[in-house]
């Protein structure tokens, strides 16, 4: 092996030598590299040969440290955990954007899919769950300056299994798709894939229905300059993204409402206004050329006159739009208990030139993964050893609470400021915003502003008036504040939504519920901030519900090149990763811990006194166990209510002898069955050998007495013919002598 490949072992351990070890690997074409359990994943920017379906194979049921580290050994034990110890399990895929998420994430899914069960029905919901990649990512990833594929919206998948492990289906949920990308991306990066995949690899007969042309300088939401992507192929992918909507269950006459939806929105890029004097001397704006506005209202079954009003007159009324949506990808579900693992991918930390509403959200919903990945491998870690009572040296580490309640605190978070400023009446400007953050968070440590009271910012002129700064866990970001109160706002006003309502097209009228005259809700609907802190906090609480498997995920260059590692870069992500605290929290602490009912039940088999009933305590039972097995008292500890392993190959070796003892008894019910088997069809045999014995007595009996008659016959048939032989002689005699006395 190439270096080490668990960090836990490495020696000395420091950041020096952690980052030497992975850049080792990385040269040797060795990407992963464990924390224990947890896998480091590097970006390799680059195809290997290392998901063949033969690496699968040598992946599937073994032992996690068995083989060299690979994604495929995480995915494999989160699914034999889930199938064999009935533990639902989440997969938490965190990282830079850039840092290779996406594709992580697809792996897990395909590794899943192809070691659980099979059959037509089970694989086409295996086939369903993988293709509603290309789809999601059609209409969520684009492309910008850090990744190609930058996925533009978080989306966690729980994939459903029945008890014997093989998948039911999913459930997706979507959080905030960057919606601002569809009228206006930085110079460098490219809208949705979508539009530029339909105009790429859509046909000419095809592209004219949809009234659209395959020049993307036609359309005023492609930007130019990035238009075409080296590397990527939009005819092909338009074509796989077709098919995986076939796959996935959209019905032909769906798909087309689909792309006919796509072609208005780009379309809808090219409207032009302007303004025309009313008689009163008032402005009102008019469209320019409404060629455009006639194909968009054929493409969407809108009245044009109803489409126009609404774009010149506007009342005031709030949608409602809901940021996570579930969506069912599979058959109609059981109601029966379902297995389930919960696999997350979700925009990365992210720090550009011009950072905005998005980046605050985006950069918010990774200091909750962090928070979470925190809480449950290193406070909740040695929270439990004190708990348990086990001897425990503690380890230090940033906690980065302090900036999640920076931002979402209920009264002095920034999230709350920005929906007070939304909701207040009067006139409310993100200059006003920034005024009320200066005000309530200007001597908060994570928090910095030109604007502040505080004078230690007063002279720092990289931070200009109309921006403020946070310390995140992965760095500090400048955010404009220009914007901040509109998209928070998310307006849509009623004239639209009421003439979207009012579509021929049965997929444009679903998509606008509120514009139903008869359903109108005049209750101002919730920010997008304010929906987007419960549904991140209803996924953390999702997640904490689950056994958590961990992919940190790690670019090694900003370039997006193969073969280039940056040190300086990679030690910056170990740093705010808290990679090297995690090393040392795994190396004072226990590889595994189980409480000890389970473990008497899982383990009882391998000692005679144990087995098959323990009558006793549950710890009195695990410690009659390990003293049968003669486990080294340094291996294991006795908390209160766990048992905790230190080092995973005694875990390894208690598995190896439950395998060994579940074969050894299997082979004993074999061998009791067969001889149970055996001696039922020879106490058959031996009924029947009696059966037969006793029919052929019978049958011999009745057979000699048939001869004895026979003969009997016979003889008085001897007698009968010998008297007649006997008495034809006589009378023979009798006539010659008569015949001489009478001469």
């Amino acid at each position: 092996m190439i270096g080490v490949g668990d960090m836990v072992l490495l020696e000395p351990l420091n950041e020096d030598s952690f980052i030497n070890n992975l850049k080792k690997r990385f040269d040797h074409n060795e990407v992963y590299t464990y924390i224990g359990s947890v896998v480091i994943s590097i970006n390799p920017y680059r195809s290997l040969p290392i998901y063949t379906p033969e690496k699968v194979e040598e992946y599937r049921n073994r032992n996690f440290y068995e083989l060299s580290p690979h994604i495929f050994a995480l995915s494999d034990e989160a699914y034999r955990s889930l199938r064999d110890q009935d533990k639902d399990q989440c997969i938490l895929i965190t990282g830079e954007s850039g840092a290779g998420k996406t594709e992580a994430s697809k792996l897990v899914m395909s590794y899943v899919a192809a070691v659980c069960g099979k059959g037509a029905e089970v694989n086409q919901v295996k086939e369903q769950l993988l293709q509603s990649n290309p789809v999601l990512e059609a209409f969520g990833n684009a492309k910008t300056v850090r990744n190609d594929n930058s996925s533009r919206f978080g989306k966690y998948m729980d994939i459903e299994f029945d008890f014997k492990g093989d998948p039911l289906g999913g459930v997706i949920s979507n959080y905030l798709l960057e919606k601002s990308r569809v009228v206006k991306q930085p110079r460098g990066e490219r809208n949705f894939h979508i539009f530029y995949q339909i105009l790429s690899g859509a046909s000419e007969d095809f592209l004219c229905k949809l009234k659209l042309e395959q020049d993307f300088s036609r359309y005023n939401y492609l930007g130019l300059d990035s238009a075409k992507v080296n590397g990527v192929d939009d005819a092909a992918n338009f074509r796989t993204v077709r098919n995986a909507m076939q796959i996935v269950g959209f019905m032909d006459h769906e798909t087309q409402s689909v792309f006919e939806v796509v072609a208005a929105v780009l379309k809808l890029g090219n409207i032009e206004f302007k303004p025309e004097s009313r008689v009163n001397g008032l402005d009102e704006s008019k469209i320019k050329d409404k060629n455009e506005l006639k194909e968009i209202c054929e493409l969407t079954g809108i009245d044009q006159s109803v489409l126009e009003r609404a774009f010149s007159f506007r009342t005031v009324e709030a949608k409602q739009e809901k940021v996570s949506t579930t969506l069912n990808v599979a058959q109609a579900q059981t109601k029966v208990r379902k297995k389930v693992m919960g696999v997350l991918d979700i925009y990365g930390f992210e720090i550009f030139e011009d950072n905005s509403f998005e980046q605050f959200i985006i950069n918010y919903c990774n200091e909750k993964l962090q928070q979470i990945f925190i809480e449950l491998t290193l406070k909740e870690e040695q929270e439990e050893y004190i708990r348990e009572g086990i001897e425990w040296t503690h380890i230090e580490y940033f906690n980065n609470a302090i900036i999640c309640d920076l931002i979402e605190n209920n009264q002095t978070g920034i999230l709350a400021m920005l929906d007070e400023e939304c909701l207040r009446p009067g006139t409310v400007t993100d200059d006003t915003f920034l005024e009320k953050l200066n005000q309530v968070c200007a001597t908060h440590q994570h928090f910095e502003s030109r604007m502040s009271k505080c004078s230690r910012f007063l002279n720092d002129t990289s931070l200009p008036h109309s921006c403020f700064r946070i310390q995140h866990y992965a760095g500090k970001v400048m955010y404009q504040v220009e914007g901040f109160v509109d998209k928070n706002n998310d307006l849509l006003y009623r004239d639209l939504s009421q003439a979207m309502w009012k579509a021929n097209h049965s997929l444009i009228k679903a998509l606008f519920p509120e514009g139903n005259p008869a359903k109108i809700n005049l209750k101002r609907p919730p920010t997008a901030g304010s929906q987007f802190k419960a549904s991140v906090a209803t996924l953390m609480k999702n997640l904490q519900t689950k056994n958590p498997n961990y992919i940190r995920c790690i670019k090694p260059n900003d370039k997006k090149a193969a073969h280039i590692f940056n040190d300086a870069l990679v030690c910056h992500q170990i740093r705010y990763l808290g990679l090297l605290e995690n090393v040392r929290v795994r190396r004072a602490g226990y590889a595994f811990r189980q409480a000890y009912e389970p473990c008497l039940e899982r383990y009882k088999m391998l000692c005679k006194q144990t087995w098959p009933h323990w009558r006793g305590p549950a710890r009195a039972g695990v410690e009659v166990l390990f003293n049968e097995l003669e486990i080294p008292e340094e291996e294991f500890s006795f908390g209160r209510s766990k048992i905790f392993i230190r080092n995973p190959r005694t875990l390894f070796k208690l598995e190896d002898l439950r395998k060994q003892r579940l074969e050894d008894l299997a082979t004993l019910i074999e061998k009791i069955y067969r001889g149970w088997k055996c001696r039922t069809r020879f106490l058959l045999m031996k009924k029947s050998q009696i059966v037969i014995a006793s029919w052929y007595r019978r049958y011999a009996a009745r057979k000699l007495l048939r001869e004895l008659k026979h003969q009997k016959r016979c003889n008085e048939a001897a007698t009968i013919i010998a008297a007649y032989w006997h008495g034809t002689q006589v009378r023979k005699w009798q006539q010659i002598v008569h015949l001489i006395v009478s001469t």
